[in-house]
């Protein structure tokens, strides 16, 4: 049996700004907007689908409760996606190296404008 990925799905009480957020971060298309649901697809990836979720609240993480799960994304240069990821709108938490916004290598943690959590890595 095979089994795949073909879609993550996100909540948001602003489904504009979370899926807007995704498109600039990830490129590709935003496609079928609907009241409730958009759908980011971009190449290689998974459809990264934006659910409104009136009321959500985003998790009280690193700081306090559970981050309900996160993404992890590959990246060749963790300096040029930092700067993407700050550009579209992204939260950085921490450099879970220890590294600096140039450190071209290693991992940083960021939360979407809802609040979710997202690793970019590198090297």
């Amino acid at each position: 049996m095979a089994i795949t990925l073909t879609s993550v799905v996100v909540d948001a009480a602003d489904i504009e700004k979370e899926s807007s957020f995704w498109h600039r971060l990830l490129g590709g298309s935003l496609t079928t907007p609907t009241p409730t649901h958009h759908f980011v697809q971009a190449p290689g990836l998974p459809v990264i689908v934006v659910q409104s979720a009136p009321g959500h609240t985003a998790p009280d993480w690193p700081d306090g409760g559970l981050q309900q799960m996160h993404l992890d994304f590959g990246v060749d240069d963790l300096a040029t996606a930092d700067r993407a990821a700050i550009d579209a709108g992204a939260t950085r938490l921490r450099p879970a190296d220890g590294g600096t916004p140039q450190t071209r290598t290693g991992s940083r943690v960021y939360a979407s404008p809802a609040g979710h959590p997202f690793c970019l890595r590198s090297g």
